[in-house]
C-alpha cells in the first residue's frame, strides 16, 4: 500500500460499504478483503483517513475487514467544531454510556452480533477486533461472543469521568476473566505514556481484573506523531491514538512496531493450524 494523505478526505471506494442488519438494528459497515473477520472500531470523530489505513493494513494481512459507522462522516478530515459536536452528540447518544463506569454501552451488544455474522461469513476459527478512543474496550466486552478470539484495545477512553473505570458491568468481566482463562486466550492493550484520557490508572485496573491475561503497552510520549488533523490538535492535544493519527509510518518507529505486533497477534489467533 502507497503512502496516503491524511489530511484530505479518504472515499473509502475500495470497500463495499454495505447495510447490515443486527436484532433489527441497521448500520452501515465498511467491507474489504478475504480471510478471517476483524472488526475495526473507529476512534473519534468517525472513519478518518487514519483509521481507514489502519484497516488497509489489516486487509493487506490477509483478513477481511467489517468497519462499521458508528459516528461521524465516513472518510472525512472534520474541522475542531465538527469533531467536538460530533463527540458531543456521541456522549448524549443511547447507544453509548461514556460517563458509566461499571456498565457495558448497549452498542456492544450490536457489535457481538456482526461478530457472530461476520464469522459465518469469513469462516475461519474466529474473529478478531480493535476498539480505539471511545470504542477502546469495546473488544473486552465483545468477548462475551463466542466466535470473537483476538480483543485489542487502543487507549481505552470511556469512562470518560473515571480514570480507573472499566466501562464494562462487573458480571460480564467476570465472564470474559472466565472465558479468557479457560480458552487460554489475551488481550492486547496499548497506550502512551502522557496521554490524557486513557491514563495509567485504567492499564493498572485492567491488570488488577484479568491478571497475565492483559498484555498492556505503554509508548513514550515522544513516539508521537505531532502532525495532526485539527480535531486533535485542538481537542486531544497529548499523544493519544497509537495506530491511527499518532502513528508515524516509518520503519523503527514504536507506533509501527505496535501495528505489527496486532497485526501478528491476529495472525496468531485467526489462522487455522
Amino acid at each position: 500500500m502507497g503512502k496516503q494523505d491524511m489530511h484530505s478526505d479518504d472515499p473509502l471506494t475500495d470497500f463495499d460499504p454495505r447495510e447490515i442488519t443486527i436484532d433489527g438494528v441497521t448500520k452501515k459497515v465498511y467491507v474489504s478483503g478475504t480471510g478471517p473477520a476483524v472488526l475495526v472500531m473507529t476512534e473519534m470523530p468517525g472513519i478518518s483517513p487514519h483509521v481507514a489505513r489502519f484497516s488497509r493494513w489489516v486487509r493487506e494481512a490477509g483478513f477481511t475487514v467489517y468497519m462499521p459507522s458508528l459516528f461521524g462522516r465516513d472518510g472525512a478530515v472534520v474541522s475542531a467544531d465538527e469533531g467536538a459536536d460530533v463527540f458531543r452528540r456521541a456522549c448524549v447518544s443511547a447507544e453509548f454510556r461514556a460517563f458509566a463506569a461499571d456498565e457495558s454501552s448497549p452498542v456492544t451488544l450490536w457489535l457481538r452480533g456482526l461478530a457472530s455474522f461476520a464469522h459465518k461469513e469469513c469462516g475461519g476459527p474466529g474473529v478478531g477486533a480493535i476498539g480505539m478512543c471511545f470504542t477502546g474496550n469495546f473488544a473486552l466486552t465483545m468477548m462475551l461472543e463466542p466466535a470473537m478470539l483476538a480483543p485489542v484495545l487502543s487507549q481505552p477512553t470511556l469512562p470518560l469521568n473515571d480514570p480507573a473505570g472499566l466501562h464494562i458491568a462487573p458480571d460480564e468481566l467476570a465472564a470474559v476473566r472466565d472465558r479468557l482463562d479457560r480458552d487460554d486466550l489475551t488481550v492486547l492493550a496499548y497506550r502512551f505514556s502522557g496521554d490524557r484520557f486513557c491514563q495509567a490508572q485504567r492499564f493498572a485496573a485492567y491488570s488488577e481484573a484479568l491478571g497475565d491475561r492483559f498484555i498492556g503497552r505503554v509508548l513514550p510520549d515522544n513516539a508521537a506523531n505531532p502532525d495532526t488533523a485539527p480535531f486533535f490538535t485542538t481537542h486531544v492535544a497529548s499523544p493519544h491514538s497509537v495506530v491511527t493519527a499518532h502513528l508515524i509510518d516509518e520503519e523503527g518507529q514504536p507506533t509501527l512496531a505496535a501495528r505489527d505486533e496486532i497485526l501478528a497477534f491476529f495472525r496468531d489467533r485467526l489462522t487455522a493450524q
